[in-house]
């Protein structure tokens, strides 16, 4: 492009795909309205906002899937609590590189962790009465989000971003003491800020937790990918950081998306604490017939979702897990390629006037990973999102997250080759061109 889509053209695009405030829209739809702009012109945009993976699949996931697709699978039903062989290699993984323990029985694959954290909610908020709401902390996944909507259960949200370190207590306080709070769901490190949550600060979530009895649902998608440490390492330190260390109110969402780059195969599992698991629940037995979380979860919320996940995709799962463990195969070393990325990029933003909207774990700078936010001057999120629309840039706003911040969300995912990144260094030219006239 050598000059920008002019804003009569944009809007009227908008118009015809029913879009009044693109800022306000989903990720899809953001995609959507790129794949649109990029035919018009005839020309490539720069496509940050699809968090897809940009690493080709674990080889060893696709010879076992394979396998199993050979040896009969397809024809059989899975059992919704998972196949042994998963339970047991997706245990040993989390005792490798979260060093916690935890049962197998408590180990079961969903559809991504999409279908865990949806499970996962709508069991909470009929746990107790009078609980009845998620928290999240944010910014965050924007699905996440719509969950809750779609179920009908009643959820808030507030931005970590003035509330780091001690002032998480308070803020968080306010919220639990008020004794409607179910759970709290955020992901670790952060999609889409990339920020990692300190050990001071999970234990501040793991101790409310305990004081006022809520669950902690734990997404940990991007799992070791905080590269300023080496995580890759199994039954080594430094270990991920969790909120289970100072708490048995947890479910852990892990997933095979993002750290096996096994997304199409929609496969993931949930890791209930072996407290939690098996915790009874006069309002669960009163509605079910059943006490315990754990077997409500697989029997009556699981099992009435979906029946089980794709049974060729959890022998896939299985052996990934197993080849991570015994150090057949280095999925951190496979990843850190998104760090590299984020550093490249990051610089031309930075070049670029552009600035990191969170840009601090406290004293230390953001790790380079998968996501991280940039701003533009005192650009608020509409001006800002259609600026970069019209110069041939793809990306999601920050409000969409949950975030009280101007700026978008940058995936790295799809930056591959050199020509990417100079493509993206001339489209943010032609912005700061477009803004600054």
């Amino acid at each position: 492009m050598d000059k920008p889509i002019p804003v009569e053209q944009l809007h009227r695009k908008f118009r015809e795909m029913g879009i009044e405030d693109i800022s306000r829209t989903t990720i899809r739809q953001c995609s959507m309205v790129g794949a649109a702009l990029e035919e018009m012109v005839g020309e490539p945009f720069s496509h940050l906002e699809f968090g897809v993976p940009g690493i080709p699949a674990c080889p060893i996931g696709v010879e076992a899937q394979k396998k199993a697709l050979d040896a009969g699978i397809p024809s059989i039903y899975p059992s919704v609590q998972g196949i042994p062989e998963l339970k047991r290699n997706a245990s040993r993984f989390v005792k490798a590189f979260i060093d916690i323990d935890i049962d197998p029985k408590g180990i079961v694959p969903t559809v991504g962790s999409m279908q865990g954290s949806m499970t996962s909610i709508l069991e909470c908020s009929q746990l107790q009465p009078g609980k009845d709401t998620i928290l999240y902390i944010c910014p965050g996944f924007s699905a996440h989000g719509r969950q809750p909507d779609l179920l009908g259960i009643k959820n808030i949200f507030f931005d970590i971003y003035e509330y780091r370190a001690e002032k998480l207590r308070d803020k968080l306080e306010s919220y639990f003491s008020q004794g409607n709070i179910a759970a709290i769901l955020y992901s670790n490190p952060n999609n889409p800020a990339w920020i990692c949550l300190t050990e001071e600060e999970l234990q501040i979530i793991g101790e409310l937790a305990n004081k006022y009895d809520v669950i902690v649902l734990e997404d940990m998608a991007y799992l070791c990918m905080d590269f300023r440490k080496d995580m890759s390492v199994p039954f080594e330190p430094p270990f991920q950081s969790t909120v289970a260390r100072y708490t048995d109110n947890y479910v852990i969402l892990l997933s095979g998306s993002k750290i096996f780059s096994y997304a199409g195969e929609r496969i993931a599992v949930v890791c209930i604490s072996d407290k939690l698991y098996k915790r009874e629940y006069p309002a669960l037995k009163s509605r079910w017939g059943i006490g315990t979380f754990g077997d409500n979860f697989i029997l009556n919320y699981l099992y009435v979702n979906t029946s089980g996940a794709s049974h060729s995709a959890q022998y896939a799962l299985s052996a990934m897990f197993e080849a991570s463990v015994d150090g057949r195969y280095n999925f951190v070393k496979e990843l850190r390629n998104y760090g590299l990325r984020a550093h490249r990029s990051r610089k031309i933003f930075d070049e670029n006037g552009f600035h990191l909207v969170y840009d601090k774990d406290m004293e230390q700078t953001i790790s380079d990973g998968f996501f991280y936010t940039v701003g533009y001057k005192q650009l608020h999120n509409r001006e800002l999102l259609e600026a970069l629309l019209r110069c041939g840039v793809v990306a999601i706003p920050l409000n969409t997250t949950g975030s009280g911040q101007s700026g978008i969300r940058v995936c790295v995912s799809r930056l591959l080759e050199d020509e990417d990144f100079n493509r993206l260094d001339r489209h943010l030219k032609l912005f700061v061109n477009l803004v600054n006239q």
